[in-house]
């Protein structure tokens, strides 16, 4: 002891266990420069040199010094002004000191950009600017528009993000466009589609629109509610099925049936617009009903072709020994506008009505004075029919709330639907600019406004019976 401090002697348990030799710097230098091939995460780099001692923290502290010494490579998420790291951390690769330092950096980037594949470099809307060019491109080259639900779908995204991706890649590339159809929607393109090329792809998307957006398939939807609806007020423990559907906006009554035989063009599928169960009694079977609706005249190809999807069908068709039939229990509606009373069916040599062919077919059919029939015993005057109603209507709840509004107080119901030809003004006007030629068709802007007067007479042409 000297001076109050005590030596001892020495022994080797007094030593500092820890191995000096190598740093932990120079354990993640080495292994970045042994293996230049490949970039790495940070936070993998560090699970995998986790045996020697190395911890998340001192990856990206020595890394960083490692960038300033200009021998590593470090690659994160860039946004505007800064970078910050993946989910899995910064990338990390080597840098030859011993390469042309332009060569040098480019193969660093190109093994950085392996290691993200499939993965956002920079910002959501930067990332799906790129996509919109590639799909703009693509679909040129292939004489297409694209509409802005289809980029979203594309991107995985929703209509919002995508309209701002859309308007962002429309202000930093000037070669994509953008073409309005109507007035309404929207599509684009890339001018590298020649002028002919663009306006054929534009006249054949008008005819589309045409008929995807148009009065009669409004209408023909809304009859289908209009049925529905008689059939939910007039029949007892009556319960629709439903199905959800990929296609949005798809009324869920509307039922796919899965066919074993193709009927027409239909290969594997048909549509049914709606099919409800009947239980009338606790011993008593359960009836099945399966409804198909036309707005416009019925002919004998129509009930022909709903009959055969009933007894081709997975779910409503059975094999017997005399050949493909439908179920007992299951009976078919047809709901048409018009029926020509005059058309006569020829079977086997014998001629009889339509009513009575499709009544041999199991198929009963409905009017449209079936249903008017139901609205002047309720107390409806004359010009309130079925018919006015469904092209009134915007869509199939504005069907199904004016029936009812009428049903509870018919007296009301001339005022009620003036009111909703009022309000659904915009609509009309927007199809009768989709039934004009496209040279003279002028935005809904620049329509004239119905006058009271001329509502009126809308109203009393609207209302007659077809």
């Amino acid at each position: 002891m000297v001076d109050g401090v005590e030596f001892v002697q020495y022994a080797s348990g007094f030593l500092d266990k820890r191995n000096r030799s190598r740093s932990k710097a120079s354990v993640i230098l080495n292994f970045l420069r042994n293996h230049a091939d490949k970039a790495y995460y940070s936070k993998d780099l560090a699970e995998t040199l986790k045996s020697k001692g190395v911890s998340k923290s001192d990856i990206m502290s020595n890394a960083r010094r490692f960038e300033s010494k200009g021998w590593v490579f470090v690659r994160g998420y860039r946004t505007g002004e800064r970078q910050t790291p993946f989910v899995e951390g910064y990338l990390l690769t080597w840098i030859d000191p011993k390469e042309d330092r332009e060569l040098a950096i480019a193969e660093a980037v190109r093994r950085t950009e392996l290691a993200l594949q499939g993965r956002a470099a920079t910002s959501p809307i930067i990332q799906r600017v790129h996509r919109i060019r590639d799909l703009m491109l693509a679909a040129s080259k292939t004489r297409e528009l694209l509409a802005q639900r289809y980029i979203a779908s594309e991107l995985d995204c929703s209509e919002y993000e995508a309209q701002a991706a859309v308007e962002r890649a429309l202000q930093l590339y000037p070669d994509l466009k953008e073409t309005k159809l109507f007035n309404a929607y929207r599509y684009y393109y890339h001018d590298s589609m020649s002028p002919e090329d663009l306006q054929a792809t534009i006249t054949m998307k008008e005819n589309y629109i045409r008929i995807e957006k148009g009065r009669d398939l409004r209408v023909g939807h809304n009859w289908e509610a209009a049925v529905e609806w008689f059939v939910d007020k007039f029949t007892p423990n009556a319960a629709f099925q439903q199905q959800t559907h990929r296609t949005a906006g798809m009324d869920p009554r509307r039922i796919t049936l899965h066919l074993i035989k193709p009927v027409g063009k239909r290969r594997q599928n048909a549509e049914v617009d709606r099919v409800w169960t009947v239980t009338s009694g606790l011993f008593s079977p359960v009836t099945t009903n399966v409804l198909e609706c036309k707005w416009g005249l019925v002919r004998k190809g129509d009930i022909d072709d709903f009959f055969e999807v009933l007894r081709w069908s997975q779910d409503y068709g059975v094999d017997a020994s005399q050949g493909r039939r439908v179920k007992q229990g299951v009976t078919g509606l047809f709901a048409g506008s018009a029926f020509n009373p005059q058309e006569k069916v020829s079977v086997r040599g014998e001629t009889m009505s339509l009513a009575t062919f499709a009544n041999r077919l199991n198929i009963r059919l409905l009017k449209t004075a079936d249903f008017n029939e139901q609205l002047r015993k309720r107390g409806c005057k004359r010009n309130i029919t079925i018919q006015s109603i469904c092209k009134a209507a915007k869509d199939e709840k504005e069907v199904r709330e004016i029936l009812e509004a009428v049903w509870r107080k018919p007296v009301d119901a001339e005022g009620i639907l003036k009111r909703i030809l009022h309000k659904n003004e915009e609509t009309y006007r927007f199809e009768r600019m989709l039934n004009e030629e496209p040279k003279k068709a002028q935005p809904a802007a620049n329509c004239a406004i119905l006058t009271p007067i001329s509502l009126e007479k809308e109203f009393a042409n609207r209302c007659e019976l077809i």
